[in-house]
């Protein structure tokens, strides 16, 4: 089983790397980072056109404090959905979900792919749900598996897993420095849960922690899929070309605003002019021979005029590619319904298959787990969908829909 493991995470690594050039990329433009050099960074269209599309799916699929979900029971013999509905809703609103959503929300967007982790607090907390949003870079995934990288110091694996016992390579080196980062590797194959320390050798002689699962914390869902693919595809990644070329456009523009400041100068080296004395600054007396030009300007043969028609069109592109021309309408203070209604199906044929994928992967995965662990501590009595009741999905984009097909009728 441990080398079956070891397999599997070797593969998953594997088929991630091709993706993490792409990730930072697309980070480095829309989320930079202490690490980025801000110098090079010349254009925030996109930045900012990620930060409001995140913010308009944070309102439109799950807004805080509102109904955005009910359960309808499948049958009079169901149990208390209403009163099922409500535990969750308010272990909810409870939680830390509403902060913890947003930064996934911003990973949807740049990266196409998000990872929420949905833990079970301890006995006694506010809500019986902890979220922790999970960088993509620490995760690895393949159908049915999930591997979560993490670092800890040497210290706190040893107070923490007490049974371990460190390869003979490492024992001087944790001896000298307790803060010795380890790689952590937490794996979920199936229902399957296995932690080990990816410090060499096998597995089998590293593992630190097994159990199952009956319902999957990492909940990861995606914006797109190409076929063929497990990472998914945000706005971002399809407009990072034009972001690349938008933020060398500006570049290119600033230094020929500078040099339309300070100009070019030449000058006839005739003794006289010592051009490492020269200061171009207002009053300045700058000497030169008799008979002699002087300093003398050069004509720049940059012509910037074109460029800030190219700039638009692809601040225009990544705005639309990143549906902030649509989102825009939102904030309009007059709109009849007709327009509102218009708007709604525009919107909707934008979002209805991203839609459809984050129904199937985030909102339904967040129920199943949250019902799980609501009966697992005896809040509310054991209750499945599909079974006992059905999942009832009424925000914001889920009354598009029903506008829309309205409409259709």
């Amino acid at each position: 089983m441990q080398q079956n493991l070891q397999s599997l995470y070797k593969r998953a690594l594997d088929m991630r790397a091709p993706w993490q050039n792409r990730w930072d990329s697309a980070r480095r433009y829309t989320m930079p980072t202490a690490d980025d050099d801000a110098a090079t960074l010349f254009d925030a269209t996109a930045m900012d056109a990620a930060d409001n599309l995140a913010a308009s799916i944070y309102t439109l699929l799950t807004p805080p404090e509102s109904m955005w979900l009910t359960l309808v029971p499948e049958s009079i013999m169901s149990p208390d959905a209403e009163y099922a509905t409500n535990a969750l809703r308010a272990n909810l609103n409870d939680s830390n979900f509403y902060t913890v959503i947003h930064q996934c929300y911003m990973d949807l967007v740049v990266l196409g792919t998000a990872c929420l982790f949905m833990a079970q607090s301890p006995i006694g907390a506010s809500s019986a749900f902890t979220f922790t949003a999970i960088p993509m870079s620490d995760i690895a995934i393949l159908p049915n598996a999930v591997f979560h990288t993490t670092s800890m110091p040497a210290c706190e694996v040893m107070e923490r897993y007490p049974t371990w016992t460190p390869p003979n390579n490492l024992r001087d080196t944790i001896k000298q420095n307790p803060e010795t980062p380890l790689k952590l590797v937490q794996s979920l194959v199936g229902t399957e849960f296995t932690a080990w320390l990816d410090v060499g050798g096998d597995i089998e002689n590293n593992i630190v922690s097994t159990g199952t699962f009956e319902t999957n914390p990492y909940i990861i869902f995606r914006w797109s899929v190409s076929s063929g693919e497990l990472y998914g595809r945000g706005p971002v990644l399809r407009a990072l070309p034009d972001i690349k070329t938008a933020n060398k456009v500006v570049e290119l523009v600033l230094k020929n605003a500078t040099i339309a400041v300070s100009g070019i100068w030449q000058a006839d080296d005739d003794g006289v002019i010592n051009l490492n004395n020269i200061n171009l600054t207002p009053g300045a007396i700058i000497p030169k021979a008799v008979g002699s030009s002087g300093l003398t300007p050069l004509a720049s043969g940059a012509d910037f005029d074109v460029s800030q028609l190219v700039l638009k069109d692809l601040r225009e592109r990544i705005r639309h590619a990143l549906l902030a021309d649509r989102l825009g309408l939102l904030s309009e203070k007059e709109m009849t319904a007709t327009e509102i209604m218009a708007r709604n199906a525009d919107m909707m044929r934008i979002l209805g298959a991203t839609y459809g994928r984050l129904l199937h992967e985030f909102i339904r995965p967040l129920c199943d787990r949250g019902l799980q662990i609501l009966s697992s501590r005896g809040v509310i009595a054991p209750i499945t969908l599909h079974g006992d009741a059905e999942l009832k999905y009424i925000a914001p984009i889920a009354q598009m829909t029903a506008i829309e097909t309205a409409l259709g009728e």
